[in-house]
C-alpha cells in the first residue's frame, strides 16, 4: 500500500429533510450574500427553492439567483456567474442540483478570485490559489463533486471539456437527501450508475498496485450500483435503495477508495469527455459506451484484476466473461453501449479522436493511448 495524506474537509449533512438546515450552515461560516447556481425551474416547480430561499432569509443571508445551468455545463455560463458574483459582492457560492451545477459553482468560485478568463484555469495557464467557500444542495447523485475538490466544464466553442483541480473548490458542507433525488428520470437514473462505476473501475483496473481492502471497497461499491440501480427501476420511490445509491456515488469519488493507490488513471473520462464535447451525449450515457470497449482493449494489461472484478461483481470465472456481463448489465438497465446509440457514426471517429489528443495529454497518459489506441477503441464501439 503506497503512502498517502488524506484530506477532505467537506461535511457532509445526509438524510431527510437535511436541506432545511442550510440556512444555519451558511450563517456559521459568517456568510451574509450567497449566489445561488442552479439548472431547470423544477427546484422552484417541486418547492425545493422556496425552502431554500426561506431558510437563508431566516439567517438574515441575501440571495442572487443563477440559473439555467445546463447538464454538460458551459463556459460561458461560468463566465456569467463569475461577472454576477463580483458585481453583486457575494461572500459565498450555493449551488442546487446535480454534479453539473456543482461544477459550475466551483469554476465561478475560483473565477472571481481570477484577474484573467476564468477559462484560463482549466487549460493550465493560471493555478488556483483561492476560491469563494462553496455549499451544496445535491439533486441528483452520480459526479461526487459533492466531496471533492474536482469540475469539469465545456468551452463551447473550442469544443474542449477539461478540468480543474483544488483543494480550494471542496465545499464546506454539502446536504444529501435523498428524497430530493426521487424526480430523477429513468434514464438519468441509469447514467449515473454508469458514472459511478465508471470513478470506480478507472484506478480499480489501471493503478500499478492496487491493495485488496481497496479492491473489496470498490467491488462492495459496485455491488450496491447495481443492487440499488435494479430496485430503483422497479420503484423510483425506494428510499433505501436511492439512499445507498447516493452515499455509493459520493464515496466513489471522494478519494477513500484510492488511498493507498498508485500509478492510476482515468482513460475512459478521457476518452468519454470528447463525447460529450463534440456531441453533447450525457457524461454517463457516454461513459457506458465507452467502458466496455475500452475493458476489451485493456484487460490484458492486468488479467489478475479483470478476473477479481468478473468473480466478485458478477461472479463468472475470465477476463472476458465479465466484460461481457458488465456490457450485458449496461443494455438490461437501458444505458446505451454503441456509439451507434449516441448518433455517433464511423465518420465522426477521426474528429473524436483528434478531440481526445487534449484531453490524454491533460489526463497524463498520452503516451499510451496514442491515436491508433483510441481508433481501437472507438471502433470496438460502433
Amino acid at each position: 500500500m503506497d503512502n498517502f495524506t488524506f484530506f477532505n474537509p467537506t461535511t457532509i449533512e445526509f438524510g431527510i429533510g437535511k436541506e432545511q438546515t442550510i440556512g444555519q450552515h451558511l450563517a456559521a461560516h459568517g456568510i451574509k450574500k450567497v449566489l445561488l447556481c442552479y439548472g431547470s425551474e423544477r427546484i422552484k416547480r417541486d418547492g425545493l427553492f422556496d425552502v431554500v430561499s426561506h431558510k437563508l432569509n431566516e439567517n438574515g443571508i441575501e440571495l442572487v439567483e443563477l440559473g439555467g445551468v445546463v447538464s454538460n455545463p458551459v463556459i460561458s455560463k461560468v463566465r456569467e456567474g463569475v461577472v454576477l458574483a463580483r458585481a453583486q459582492q457575494v461572500n459565498a457560492i450555493l449551488a442546487v442540483g446535480g454534479g453539473s451545477v456543482l461544477d459550475s459553482a466551483k469554476a465561478i468560485a475560483a473565477g472571481v478570485y481570477y484577474d484573467g478568463d476564468v477559462w484560463d484555469l482549466f487549460i493550465g495557464k493560471a493555478g488556483i490559489e483561492s476560491a469563494l467557500p462553496l455549499f451544496t444542495i445535491l439533486t441528483l447523485a452520480a459526479t461526487g463533486s459533492e466531496m471533492n475538490g474536482a469540475a469539469v466544464v465545456t468551452n463551447e466553442n473550442t469544443k474542449e471539456k477539461f478540468f480543474i483541480k483544488s483543494p480550494a473548490l471542496f465545499p464546506k458542507v454539502s446536504i444529501v437527501n435523498p428524497q430530493l433525488m426521487q424526480g430523477v428520470s429513468r434514464d438519468y437514473l441509469v447514467y449515473s450508475a454508469a458514472d459511478i462505476i465508471a470513478h470506480l473501475i478507472e484506478a480499480y483496473f489501471t493503478a500499478a498496485a492496487h491493495p485488496a481492502l481497496q479492491s473489496r471497497l470498490v467491488e462492495s461499491l459496485i455491488n450496491t450500483v447495481v443492487e440499488t440501480t435494479e430496485a430503483l427501476l422497479i420503484n423510483l420511490a425506494n428510499y433505501d435503495a436511492r439512499a445507498q445509491f447516493a452515499w455509493a456515488a459520493t464515496l466513489a469519488l471522494n478519494g477513500v477508495t484510492t488511498a493507498g493507490v498508485g500509478g492510476f488513471s482515468f482513460p475512459n473520462h478521457a476518452i468519454e469527455h470528447a463525447l460529450s464535447a463534440l456531441f453533447n451525449v450525457p457524461h454517463g450515457a457516454g461513459l457506458s459506451v465507452i467502458i466496455p470497449a475500452w475493458m476489451k482493449w485493456y484487460h490484458a494489461h492486468n488479467t489478475t484484476q479483470f478476473e477479481r472484478f468478473a468473480k466478485n461483481v458478477f461472479n463468472v470465472a475470465t477476463p472476458e466473461q465479465g466484460i461481457i456481463a458488465l456490457e450485458q448489465w449496461f443494455n438490461q438497465i437501458g444505458t446505451p453501449t454503441r456509439l451507434s446509440q449516441l448518433g455517433i457514426k464511423d465518420a465522426d471517429l477521426p474528429s473524436i479522436v483528434n478531440n481526445v489528443r487534449s484531453n490524454v495529454h491533460g489526463f497524463g497518459i498520452a503516451d499510451v493511448y496514442s491515436a491508433e489506441v483510441v481508433i481501437t477503441i472507438l471502433k470496438t464501439a460502433l
